[in-house]
């Protein structure tokens, strides 16, 4: 096994080089609960540039994608609104895992088992560089956030709360 640069083949990554989207990968020990600040943390990363996937469903159960500020929380009811549907929640973690194909806590837009609408809080857009997940825990790939938009399709939204510590 030569290939130690990349330390993970996942569909995420999979997508990025598929799309010959130039990426930087950062491992680190998973800690169930840790969320981004962890991810932040054990990779030496401003928490703000940690960008977390989450994916959540109108009042129809329809699948989305939303993806925010590590530091940031989602208002659920600016979400809403803006996409044009009366509620948005969270999935249960099962029902996020048959979405995104991920476990919870490894879960990436890029690679996603079922094709669902993707939203980005506008303001990761104008960050130089962010970190997102690369589809398995304790894994994050470092890109350009213009690729959220240019070439994933994501919808810029502004739904971020600041978080309540």
């Amino acid at each position: 096994m030569a290939k130690s640069q990349h330390q993970s083949l996942t569909p995420a990554t999979q997508w990025l080089k598929a799309h010959k989207i130039p990426f930087e990968e950062r491992s680190y020990e998973y800690v169930e609960h840790g969320g981004t600040a962890l991810a932040a943390s054990a990779c030496g990363l401003d928490h703000h540039h940690v960008i977390k996937t989450l994916i959540m469903e109108d009042e129809h159960a329809k699948p989305l994608v939303i993806l925010m500020h590590g530091d940031c929380e989602v208002s659920t009811k600016n979400l809403a609104r803006q996409v044009g549907v009366k509620h948005i929640a969270p999935c249960k973690p099962e029902q996020a895992q048959r979405n995104s194909g991920y476990f919870v806590g490894g879960t990436s837009p890029f690679g996603t088992k079922k094709k669902m609408p993707i939203y980005v809080e506008a303001s990761i857009l104008e960050l130089d560089h962010i970190f997102i997940n690369g589809g398995r825990r304790g894994y994050q790939v470092g890109i350009d956030p213009k690729i959220l938009r240019d070439v994933l399709g994501a919808i810029p939204v502004n739904c971020a709360l600041a978080k309540e510590d």
